[in-house]
C-alpha cells in the first residue's frame, strides 16, 4: 500500500523555490499592471484608494467599463496574508471589465500587524463598500490567500450583511487555501499565528455554505501537490454540503500564471467567473 505523508510542510506551500523562472514575479504581473491602471486612468474609468476602513491598507480601487456596469467583480490578492497589494493585479480586472463589469480590487492589513480573522472582516466591509457604488449581480474571485478569503465571503458565518450576500452570484477560488490547518506546521505560521480555534473558524472547507453557493476551485496543473488537493477539497465537501461546485485543473500553468486568463474576457477564467 502506497501512504502518502508531508514531512516538511515549509516545502510543501514553497511556490517560488519550486517553480522554474520564478524570479520573473512579482515584476511579470508588476508591469502589466501599471500599465492598466496608467491606461483606465487617463480615459477616467479608474478610481484609486477609496477607502472602507480606517486602517492605513484599507482601501480599493475600481475600474468601470465604458458603458454601465452590468455588475461587479471583486478580486482578492494572494501573498499568504502577509504580502503584496491591489496596485501588483491591475491588470487582472482587464477581463472583466472588457466584458462589462466594473472591478473592484481591495487591499487589506498584512500579517502579523492583524489576524486572519481580522482580514476576514476587513474583505468584509471592502465587498461592502464596493458593492454600495456599484448595482447589479456580484461575483467574488480571489488568488491563493485571496481564494481563501474569496471563499470565506459565502459561509454562514459570512460578515457580509445578508443584501450584499444575496447579490453574490458566482465565487471563483483560484489556488485557494480553503483549510488552514496545515499552515499551522509552517514557519510562516510565527506571522500569520494561526491556532486552532482560528483555523476551525476561518477554514471554509471547515464551515458551511450559504445557500444557493456557486463556487470554481480553479488550480493549475504545475502547482504544489498540496493547493491541488486544497483545490479539490473545497468543492469535494461544499458538493456534499449543497453547494454548486466544480473543479478545474488547468494544464501548463503554475502558480503565479494562473491567474493570467482574468486578463482576458475571452479565457474560460472570465467567462466562469462572469457566467450566468
Amino acid at each position: 500500500m502506497l501512504e502518502n505523508r508531508i514531512a516538511d510542510w515549509d516545502n510543501a506551500y514553497a511556490n517560488g523555490a519550486n517553480i522554474a523562472g520564478s524570479d520573473r514575479w512579482p515584476s511579470a504581473w508588476a508591469v502589466p499592471a501599471q500599465a492598466f491602471r496608467d491606461a483606465m486612468s487617463a480615459q477616467g474609468r479608474a478610481r484609486f484608494d477609496i477607502t472602507y476602513g480606517d486602517r492605513p491598507r484599507n482601501r480599493f480601487d475600481l475600474f468601470l467599463p465604458e458603458d454601465a456596469p452590468k455588475g461587479l467583480v471583486v478580486f482578492i490578492h494572494g501573498g499568504y496574508w502577509l504580502e503584496s497589494d491591489k496596485s501588483t493585479w491591475s491588470h487582472l480586472a482587464k477581463g472583466a471589465v472588457g466584458s462589462g463589469f466594473a472591478v473592484a480590487m481591495p487591499s487589506y492589513t498584512l500579517c502579523p500587524d492583524i489576524r486572519i480573522a481580522g482580514i476576514v472582516r476587513e474583505i468584509g466591509a471592502a465587498i461592502g463598500k464596493a458593492a454600495a457604488m456599484v448595482e447589479g449581480p456580484l461575483m467574488l474571485s480571489g488568488h491563493s490567500a485571496g481564494g481563501h478569503l474569496a471563499s470565506r465571503m459565502v459561509t454562514t458565518s459570512t460578515p457580509l450583511a445578508a443584501d450584499v450576500a444575496r447579490r453574490i452570484r458566482r465565487v471563483v477560488s483560484i489556488s485557494g487555501l480553503h483549510d488552514l490547518r496545515p499552515l499551522m506546521r509552517t514557519d510562516m505560521n510565527a506571522a500569520l499565528k494561526i491556532d486552532e480555534h482560528e483555523a476551525l473558524t476561518e477554514s471554509p472547507a471547515l464551515l458551511r455554505p450559504t445557500d444557493g453557493v456557486r463556487i470554481t476551485c480553479w488550480a493549475g496543473g504545475g502547482e504544489r501537490a498540496e493547493f491541488l488537493r486544497q483545490n479539490a477539497l473545497l468543492a469535494n465537501i461544499w458538493t456534499g454540503l449543497g453547494a454548486a461546485t466544480s473543479a478545474v485543473v488547468e494544464p501548463d500553468r503554475h502558480h503565479f500564471d494562473i491567474v493570467d486568463g482574468l486578463a482576458d474576457p475571452a479565457h474560460a477564467l472570465t467567462r466562469t467567473l462572469i457566467s450566468e
